[in-house]
């Protein structure tokens, strides 16, 4: 039978409120009537993680919450108060960090990386500084400055060499040994001879490092064994020989850009190096315009992950499982379900995995959409009732009022579809053109092989998509190998006609790629052939959220401000309020269809709270005595405002 809770009570754990603080105030919560804990997550994050989303390693409790010894101390006090506890995971992506062990082994091994796959990654991208090299935008400046300025450093320790940008840590490939310990290596010969065992072992491990990098197809397991060995006694060597600690560090200086003529010179051989590595790190900026791996959102330093392959899917739930089975935890929120690339596929792998728990998502809806009624959850994190338990407290008929009011204030001529279309291509054009481009690369590779299509250039392709994107209605469809709903079909019928009322001109681009999101087949296709257009299409609706999220909700709602009580995570701030009728018609409706979905009036990522929603709300009732006052603070603060450039 499925866990179904009553009440929860979100706890955002982080280094300053751990497992033991949660745990002091458990009676309380309990004499409140909290049913269940409802935890942001609780994995290894980057240290210092103020909400846990940055996560490094999803098999380890994170020791700065209090670590495993503290988590089942709390579990204990809970199930003693009968308490279940509601856990939030994070399967769509991981933090770009050098804590991430899984993505040190791929920047260290690149494409021979046992865990390269789990990983969203472009590797054969036509860019050629990023063709088999993940790009790394992390730096405050351009590369070349950063470099002049000595802020990458070149370091060895037992885990081998790295290169150190301030707090990021990025491994060395092995291949790059050879060229840092044979620099100079004749200053250590001549210090012990030919024969000596310490510079035979050296020669040795050259040797080993040498004839890996020769290998095109190097069998996984003896990679890793080589690259251990050679690891283990490296570090032999440096911690039993001062002599060849002492040869080291002049190489490490030399590398640093210590001692040598000019700026250039000096950091030549670190160039050198970091050109070489299964990774280019580059201005942060540049993943605007370039980027060959899938990010959450427009965030550089989170990385998305390949969910979609089994083998990923056990490695980041294999603790949440653990502690369904055994009981610590009685369900989860599934973060950002909109970015992984086959949300049905995941739900139904996870709830076989979880028969009975209580599986909620992160989906936000747009006030006539509903969510797919074959996933196999018991709903949504709550998002829906907010806005319309909202709406319930803004008077309907306040709407011309306010609209008058505001255009005369603020001078806001724009249409609110042209304005949201507006900020849309925005964020494409200053955040998410890189990856605009991947997608519009991947369909002109596959027209090529249509005669119908194959005059369609690269820039009109582009063009078209921008303009599918920026008028897309909803946050994502669900299309995939075994789903096409009419609503999917609607939808996408929607954006595309929209973008041909705009843009004319792009119809040949516009009809081909709704041709490819409809996956309206010709009848010539092959089945490979048939199986890109799919692969598109799923990989489209990755972007159509991030899209979303950052257009709308972190850019339109901040310039749109008729009414911000309206202007909520998941709202559609142009609905001026609603009826009870209308209200009660959603509520028969999702009691209907999703009677166990969270019902939320805040959460933690709500723009405002309740309280300050509700005191906005009051104004569209009294909309003439608000346009008194806003004119009189205006006429108070007029002189006050001075217009600069």
């Amino acid at each position: 039978m499925t866990y179904i809770p009553i009440a929860t009570y979100r706890i955002q754990f982080c280094p300053d409120f751990g497992f033991a603080q949660c745990r002091a105030i458990l009676d309380y919560l309990s004499m409140l009537g909290i049913s269940d804990i409802y935890a942001s997550p609780i994995s290894l994050a980057r240290p210092g993680s103020t909400h846990g989303y940055d996560v490094c390693d999803h098999g380890t409790i994170n020791p700065e919450l209090g670590g495993e010894s503290e988590f089942h101390a709390l579990t204990e006090a809970r199930r003693e108060l009968g308490m279940g506890w509601i856990q939030d995971i994070v399967p769509n992506h991981m933090a770009m960090s050098g804590h991430n062990p899984a993505l040190v082994d791929v920047l260290e091994n690149g494409q021979a990386s046992r865990v390269c796959h789990f990983f969203d990654i472009d590797w054969d991208h036509p860019h050629e500084a990023l063709n088999g090299r993940l790009l790394a935008p992390f730096l405050s400046a351009f590369f070349g400055e950063t470099l002049d300025r000595g802020e990458l450093t070149l370091g060895y320790d037992e885990y081998g060499f790295f290169v150190k940008y301030h707090d990021f840590r990025w491994p060395i490939k092995l291949d790059s040994y050879a060229r840092i310990l044979t620099e100079n290596l004749h200053i250590f010969r001549s210090a012990f001879g030919r024969d000596h065992p310490d510079y035979i072992k050296l020669l040795g491990l050259l040797y080993i490092i040498r004839n890996m990098g020769g290998t095109e197809d190097p069998d996984p397991e003896e990679l890793y064994h080589q690259i251990s060995f050679v690891k283990r006694i490296l570090w032999e060597l440096y911690e039993s020989n001062s002599e060849f600690r002492d040869f080291l560090q002049a190489n490490l200086d030399l590398f640093n850009g210590k001692g040598l003529p000019t700026k250039w010179d000096s950091f030549n051989l670190l160039d050198e190096i970091l050109t070489d590595q299964f990774y280019r790190l580059s201005f942060w900026k540049v993943a605007a315009d370039e980027i060959n791996y899938r990010r959450f959102f427009s965030i550089n330093d989170l990385i998305c992950v390949r969910v979609e392959e089994p083998d990923v899917f056990q490695y980041i739930h294999a603790s949440a499982l653990a502690n369904i089975r055994n009981g610590s935890f009685t369900g989860l929120r599934i973060d950002h379900i909109d970015g992984l690339f086959d949300p049905m596929a995941y739900l139904r792998r996870l709830r076989l995995q979880a028969p009975n728990a209580y599986l909620v998502v992160e989906k936000i809806l747009g006030i006539n959409e509903d969510l797919p009624s074959l996933w196999s959850i018991q709903g949504t994190t709550g998002y829906d009732f907010l806005n319309f338990a909202n709406m319930v407290f803004c008077n309907p008929n306040g709407e011309q009022t306010f609209q008058r009011i505001y255009r005369s204030f603020s001078g806001m001529s724009a249409s609110y579809t042209n304005l949201v279309r507006e900020k849309r291509r925005l964020i494409i054009e200053e955040d998410m053109a890189g990856d605009v481009q991947n997608l519009a690369r991947f369909i002109q590779h596959i027209s090529i092989k249509d005669r119908y299509a194959r005059d369609i250039t690269f820039y009109r392709l582009h063009r078209a998509l921008m303009e599918v994107l920026a008028l897309f209605p909803v946050y994502r469809t669900y299309i995939s190998h075994d789903s096409f709903q009419e609503s999917d079909r609607l939808y996408i019928q929607q954006a595309v006609e929209a973008a041909l009322r705009t843009n004319p001109a792009l119809s040949n681009e516009l009809n081909f790629i709704k041709r490819f999101l409809l996956l309206d087949f010709p009848d010539y296709l092959t089945e490979q052939e048939r199986e890109q257009w799919v692969h598109f299409a799923m990989r489209f609706q990755q972007f159509t959220g991030p899209l979303m999220a950052k257009g709308f909700e972190d850019t339109f709602l901040y310039v749109f401000n008729r009414l911000v009580s309206l202007n909520e995570v998941g709202s559609e701030p142009y609905h001026f309020g609603l009826s009870l009728d209308e209200f009660h018609h959603y509520i028969v409706k999702r009691s209907r269809s999703w009677p166990h979905s969270m019902n939320a009036t805040s959460t933690h990522d709500s723009k405002r709270g309740e309280d300050s929603r509700a005191r906005i709300n009051v104004l569209s009732e009294i909309g003439d005595e608000w346009e008194e006052i806003l004119n009189r603070w205006a006429n108070i603060n007029r002189e006050k405002k001075h217009l600069v450039n």
